[in-house]
């Protein structure tokens, strides 16, 4: 069983990720795809005249402010246009695969946050009128129906909140919850890096292996978006997973590639 995550970022070759998880698929490897979809969510809030905020917690890490609107175009491109066109490119290749939201099912289910603690022009401040949230539980019950019966579940966020309204949930530690909960063999986090690099941006500086009684080390090393993926990455490793990797999703057979190593390996090499 393995748990991947490809991001949503600009750079990012669907069609290489998808090609290779049907391949994978077919030869008999257990798989859930997670992904994201930031640069088209980007592109189309831009467009409807709801421009993308993002905000950054007092804590150091950066995320979409969520009013019900971002929420709303956040629900048609997650669900709706990136997941669809997932399901239908895995379809293409042979592969059953059903799209599925994290609201669908109860599949990703958490509290949403009373509030947010932010720095603005170096203020603190508290937003209150936000929905996101966390992921506390999976419906691992869920998954675990679609593997057995031969389906492949492509899911995506958002989640829902114990009281039933969406809420934004980070993919990465979404992810990180939904390998846990499968006791995955390992977690793929694939994105526009070819791993995690000691010197961002300069990719001459990949750190290929950390091992895991260092793994908090990493978050010196992470920058802007890739704070978050470490986070995902930490929180994997204490639920119990053996292995997780930072892999490049712009080259060919990503997910392969990182099962065999490259990238940033964090456990066994």
């Amino acid at each position: 069983m393995i748990v991947v995550k490809v991001g949503g970022s600009e750079g990012i070759d669907l069609g290489a990720v998808c090609a290779d998880v049907a391949h994978l698929v077919q030869n008999g490897t257990q798989m859930v795809l997670v992904h994201g979809g930031s640069a088209r969510t980007n592109e189309v809030a831009s467009a409807l005249g709801h421009p993308p905020e993002f905000i950054t917690s007092v804590s150091g890490y950066t995320s979409r402010r969520t009013d019900r609107e971002t929420l709303r175009i956040f629900e048609m491109v997650y669900c709706g246009e990136v997941n669809k066109g997932i399901v239908e490119r895995l379809q293409a290749l042979g592969v059953n695969a059903v799209g599925l939201s994290g609201i669908d099912g109860r599949l990703l289910e958490g509290k949403r946050k009373d509030a947010l603690k932010i720095m603005q022009r170096g203020r603190r401040m508290v937003v209150r009128d936000d929905y996101t949230g966390t992921v506390d539980r999976v419906n691992v019950g869920l998954l675990r129906l679609l593997l057995e019966h031969g389906y492949l579940p492509v899911v995506s966020p958002p989640g829902i909140s114990t009281e039933g309204e969406a809420i934004n949930v980070d993919g990465d530690r979404a992810a990180a919850r939904i390998a846990a909960a499968l006791e995955a063999e390992q977690l793929i986090i694939l994105s526009n890096v070819p791993g995690l690099l000691r010197d961002y941006p300069d990719e001459s500086t990949l750190i290929p292996h950390i091992s895991p009684f260092r793994a908090d080390e990493m978050m010196a090393h992470a920058e802007g978006r890739m704070r978050i993926k470490v986070l995902g990455a930490l929180e994997a490793l204490e639920d119990g997973i053996g292995r997780v990797v930072f892999g490049d999703a712009r080259i060919d057979a990503p997910v392969t590639a990182a099962i065999g190593g490259r990238g940033t390996v964090i456990g066994p090499a």
